[in-house]
């Protein structure tokens, strides 16, 4: 018995060399951010997480603040590149994206502001 949901897709005749191309040059732009972005994370783990580099809290602070702004700009661009919602019009990406962010940096500002308080018990 024959199936009829196998579609074969290289029948279609709109995929063709340039196409291809094209998705190759994507996926290698998206390729060299992630890994840029990730090098940057891991040098900023390994450089400036070492006990007793930095003194100053408030330097500290921008560390924590700029690594987790690099954690969230990746995780953006992957929703962005891998869930395809970069093909989608901006208000509908923004509908999406927006609250994510305004909750990471509500966690952000939680974190850095609780993690400094006087606890007394």
């Amino acid at each position: 018995m024959k199936r009829d949901d196998i579609i074969e897709y290289s029948l279609y005749n709109h995929h063709n060399e340039e196409e291809g191309v094209k998705k190759r040059k994507e996926i290698w732009k998206v390729t060299i951010i992630l890994s840029v972005i990730t090098i940057i994370e891991v040098t900023m783990g390994i450089l400036l997480g070492k006990v007793g580099f930095l003194e100053d809290q408030a330097t500290w602070d921008l560390i924590k603040i700029a690594y987790i702004g690099l954690t969230i700009v990746k995780a953006g661009y992957i929703i962005l590149s891998f869930m395809h919602l970069g093909e989608e019009r901006k208000p509908l990406r923004w509908l999406i994206l927006a609250p994510y962010m305004f909750f990471a940096m509500y966690l952000l500002f939680f974190l850095l502001v609780e993690s400094n308080a006087d606890v007394k018990i």
